[in-house]
């Protein structure tokens, strides 16, 4: 069972940034579109950004022009910086494949203040 393991969360004020990192221990890591996936208290889990194996960006709307997704393939990491944070960005965050290959890891608690 390959599990994500996440890091960077932490409690900011509206305005602040975060930056997200995401270690997969999957040998086909390089070749995986990763995802960076929240869950805000009491709704479900949706997805907010990816990267292609190419680097190609795509992000939910919510997350366009505040948040940039990257890949190191080397370290077999995905990261998510953001910025302009919202107290609507309070979630846990978490990676995984495009295709949800991955069992969930625990995530990384974002807590935005106002």
């Amino acid at each position: 069972q390959v599990r994500p393991v996440e890091s960077g969360g932490g409690s900011v004020q509206a305005g602040g940034s975060l930056r997200l990192s995401c270690v997969v221990p999957r040998s086909t890591f390089s070749i995986d579109t990763m995802s960076w996936y929240r869950q805000a208290p009491g709704k479900q889990r949706e997805w907010v950004a990816s990267v292609t194996s190419l680097g190609s960006e795509l992000y939910a709307d919510s997350m366009k022009g505040r948040s940039t997704i990257s890949r190191d393939n080397a370290k077999n990491t995905v990261s998510l910086q953001m910025n302009s944070l919202k107290v609507d960005d309070t979630a846990v965050y978490y990676c995984n494949t495009v295709d949800l290959n991955l069992d969930w890891g625990q995530g990384t608690q974002v807590t935005v203040s106002s």
